[in-house]
């Protein structure tokens, strides 16, 4: 008995995935719960266990190719079997030639016609009906439709509830009828100048044949997509503030042996600013709000992600309502979502909803950066490297620990008054070392 490998939906917005990578062939055995294919989808890269024990009979999905989710992309069973039914993205089969000398010998079928386009909506529905479809349809499809300047409504979704496929976009970019290219009237040419001498070789083209060219994988296309869109719709304005950690390097000195030994990991520094920018967000929740439309929302959680940088990335794991979690509650959390993360064990759910971000380009050395905000939220604090440097204290020149934080703020809705008084509490706490919950 063959078992159907099907696209798993990865939480209820995802509609589809991209197969990324195989770690079986056609013959291999499986086990059960065995990672069987990796696929990557607007929220999370994810490892797929194989649904039962057996051999890999067929692949009907190759590396690369975007899947609508409940689709058949493989099949286990015995060796030797046959699958019990081909996937249905299988080509039609082609119609037998009828006897020779039968009037139905001559003429061909017609080619199956494309998609047709859609009827033009109402006037009083069509701004609706836009938005359904951008909503039903993939990111890649947005691109394609942005790139071809079609409107998503003018086009007939195969997908469920009416989305707008890949195919879809594709067969009708094939079908819209191409511009005839007229000539350009001849103009009389003026006499021209003879050329200036040039001194030098001329200028080399770009690039070479020595370069190597790539495409861009999933991850990276989606993560230059999300940049853009971030770019392009939040006001930037970065806030930058020194901030003395002296007091809390005494603290976690304390308790880093005897934290290492009860957790099994090291005691960071990264908690201690995520609990002092936790207990700042109830002061002040416009930081911790987002935009929709006209209207603010006020988010009664704090959903901090974090940023972890990965070999083939970047993603940003969310800590569900980090502002009930202790000092100990935020390690663990950062510690369990990174290391997920880096095995591709995330859940959608784990890469969703965050509020609030921390991104830590210190942990590679940099001073500080000016990250991107992302969307929909409205700020994001950056985070330089901790180190020794020489400050003025009491008109003389001290070595003390410090470390640069930047916020990065939506401009549409947060002044650089109310940034800096939140920088400020989130400098005044780590300074004092106000920071609760490490027992």
């Amino acid at each position: 008995m063959t078992t159907k490998v099907i696209m798993p939906q990865m939480g209820e917005s995802i509609a589809e995935g991209t197969i990324t990578k195989w770690f079986k062939k056609v013959g291999d055995s499986v086990e059960r719960d065995e990672p069987l294919f990796e696929i990557s989808t607007d929220k999370v890269d994810a490892e797929i266990p194989s649904p039962a024990a057996g051999t890999l009979l067929e692949i009907y999905a190759q590396e690369g190719e975007t899947i609508e989710v409940n689709k058949e992309v493989a099949a286990i069973g015995t060796a030797g079997e046959q699958p019990a039914d081909k996937a249905p993205a299988a080509s039609a089969p082609v119609p037998e030639a009828p006897p020779a000398g039968s009037p139905a010998a001559t003429p061909l079928p017609e080619p199956a016609p494309a998609p047709a386009a859609a009827p033009p909506a109402t006037p009083a529905a069509a701004g609706d009906k836009d938005e359904l479809r951008r909503t039903r349809s993939s990111p890649v499809v947005r691109r394609m439709a942005a790139e071809h300047g079609i409107e998503l409504a003018q086009v007939k979704g195969t997908g469920i509830s009416g989305r707008v496929t890949r195919r879809d976009m594709e067969a009708f970019i094939a079908a819209a009828p191409q511009p005839a290219k007229t000539a350009p009237a001849a103009t009389p040419t003026p006499p021209t100048a003879p050329a200036a001498a040039s001194f030098g070789p001329p200028p080399a083209a770009f690039g070479s044949a020595r370069d190597l060219r790539e495409p861009m994988s999933v991850m990276r296309k989606k993560i230059s997509h999300h940049m853009v869109q971030a770019k392009q719709t939040a006001a930037h304005v970065h806030t930058v503030f020194d901030v003395e950690l002296t007091r809390v390097g005494k603290l976690r000195d304390r308790h880093k042996a005897e934290f290492k030994n009860r957790e099994g990991f090291n005691l960071t520094w990264l908690p201690f600013i995520q609990k002092a920018a936790v207990d700042s967000l109830r002061r002040f929740p416009i930081v911790n709000a987002s935009i929709d439309g006209d209207d603010i929302v006020y988010h009664r959680d704090v959903n901090l992600g974090i940023a972890v940088a990965l070999d083939w990335g970047l993603i940003v794991p969310v800590i569900a309502r980090a502002d009930a979690l202790s000092l100990v509650g935020l390690a663990r959390a950062t510690f369990d979502l990174a290391t997920r993360a880096r095995n591709k064990q995330l859940k959608p759910e784990e890469v969703a909803g965050n509020t609030f971000s921390i991104t830590n380009p210190g942990g590679f050395g940099g001073r500080f950066g000016t990250p991107i905000i992302p969307q929909p939220t409205v700020a994001i604090l950056g985070v330089g490297c901790i180190e020794k440097r020489a400050v003025v204290r009491d008109d003389a020149i001290a070595i003390r620990t410090m470390c640069t934080l930047v916020l990065g703020f939506d401009h549409r809705l947060i002044d650089g008054a109310v940034a800096d008084q939140f920088m400020a509490d989130v400098k005044r706490r780590l300074e004092e070392a106000r920071i609760e919950g490490l027992d």
